[in-house]
């Protein structure tokens, strides 16, 4: 086992792993921006290092410095957590090369996972279902409208190189093609640096369902259920369920096999998500995510079995302590992200908690680093924690959801909690009838 883990990342998702550290006996060192002098991680940790200043790219994304870090405290893991670094195949690689553990997937696997392209033609290599559409970098608008009439109208353009929504267009009609793909590739170029796109038939409701997977990079493998992240705005992920509560149980177990059994013949290690699309009974492979999601706490809740300090074991060599027949469910969770936000426009609302009340009581949990007191800066991911409520059905799940989100105050900026209170109470969320758009159109219809 390792004896010192630095953690590469801040707010609720480093001090999650800061507690997964302690609980196995490990050290731990937090790095931290000048802004995040005083965050809660900072405190907690046996020893903390400033990597830079305010910026990330001058901190958390500042290789040089982390590295540094390491060898100032003889840290010999380290944790990426989710964003920033957790899926930068370089930095994976650098550590290796400085015999300092990653705590995560191989390069190698970061890599083909991370190019759109690449991940798409290993899923079908592993027997994972596929959304129709081009087989690799569309490059020419005659190719576009080539592999348009092939797959049908509308059809998506997308960045190979990224995700968040950014580089990516819907053509419904053969005359909107021009301009879309035109305008993915530019701001494809923008965002990832890389102007390379692909194309796939467009599905007009599907949901976000996607699969948890954990490997120990020895061949074992499983799945910790499904999860529904269908409820985003600007593809960003506002509120995740587990398990999927419209997808049948018996379509689940079978998707769920399909990824771990890819997983063991990749020799995966770590914790990953595999996305997909899901309409009219069908899986179709969005991509992979070779890192610990935002919403892993509702996989932990159904499966009572916590992934980080599983992640944490495989990295140091240990094989995976659970097989698929171990695994088991119960009941329902559901999560939702508590941003700075103003609950309207979305604007972000960096500024002081003046007063801070997480919900508590039974099947409540509360993944946050704030608290009274505390400055949110205006350099980051605007988060301020996770409220993950479990029940025996989802109907208890969503009465418990109700009485946590009246408990929850948070003063002195503006939070998205009214947007989850007004939710709540929204006939399609009780009945699960939602699909990847119907935020956005809610949104719209409700504007004040």
């Amino acid at each position: 086992m390792f004896s010192k883990v630095l953690i590469a990342n801040r707010g609720e998702i480093a001090l999650r792993i800061l507690r997964a550290c302690k609980e196995l006996g490990i050290q731990t060192v937090a790095i931290h921006s000048l802004a995040d002098a005083n965050a809660m991680h900072v405190r907690l940790a046996d020893e903390s290092v400033c990597v830079g200043p305010n910026a990330a790219k001058d901190s958390y994304l500042n290789i040089p410095s982390i590295l540094a870090a390491c060898q100032i405290t003889g840290a010999d893991a380290v944790h990426p957590g989710y964003g920033f670094l957790s899926e930068n195949a370089r930095f994976a690689r650098i550590l290796e090369e400085h015999k300092i553990a990653f705590i995560g997937p191989s390069a190698h696997h970061i890599e083909i996972m991370g190019d759109k392209i690449q991940a798409k033609k290993t899923a079908l290599e592993l027997g994972i279902p596929c959304v129709p559409g081009s087989a690799g970098a569309v490059t020419s608008e005659a190719q576009a409208k080539e592999t348009a009439r092939e797959i049908g109208y509308p059809v998506l353009i997308k960045a190979a190189a990224g995700g968040g929504g950014r580089g990516m267009k819907v053509a419904k009609t053969e005359a909107e093609l021009s301009v879309a793909f035109s305008t993915a590739r530019t701001e494809a170029k923008a965002a990832f640096g890389d102007d390379a796109v692909y194309m796939e038939k467009y599905l007009g409701k599907p949901r976000h369902i996607e699969v948890q997977v954990i490997g120990d990079g020895q061949g074992n493998a499983v799945h910790l259920g499904t999860r529904d992240c269908s409820l985003q705005r600007r593809h960003q992920k506002v509120w995740e369920e587990a398990l999927a509560p419209t997808v049948p149980m018996d379509q689940q177990a079978s998707i769920g096999e399909i990824c771990a059994a890819a997983m063991r013949k990749l020799k995966y290690s770590g914790a990953g998500t595999i996305e997909f699309l899901y309409e009219n009974d069908e899986f179709y492979f969005i991509e992979m995510n070779t890192r610990l999601q935002v919403e892993h706490p509702v996989s932990e809740r159904i499966t009572n079995f916590d992934i980080v300090y599983e992640q944490i074991r495989v990295a140091a060599g240990e094989k995976l302590s659970l097989k698929q027949d171990d695994v088991e469910y119960f009941g329902h969770a559901i999560e939702v992200r508590i941003n700075a936000e103003d609950p309207q426009t979305f604007a972000p609302s960096p500024g002081k908690i003046t007063y801070y009340h997480p919900a508590g009581g039974v099947g409540v949990r509360v993944d946050s680093a704030v608290y009274q007191g505390y400055n949110i800066p205006p350099y980051y991911d605007s988060l301020i924690g996770k409220l993950i409520v479990h029940g025996r059905t989802r109907p208890e799940c969503l009465q418990r959801l109700r009485r946590a989100l009246d408990e929850f105050i948070v003063d002195g900026v503006k939070t998205t909690l009214p947007l989850f209170r007004r939710l709540i109470n929204e006939p399609d969320i009780q009945a699960g009838n939602y699909d990847i758009h119907w935020l956005e159109k809610y949104l719209e219809a409700n504007k004040q």
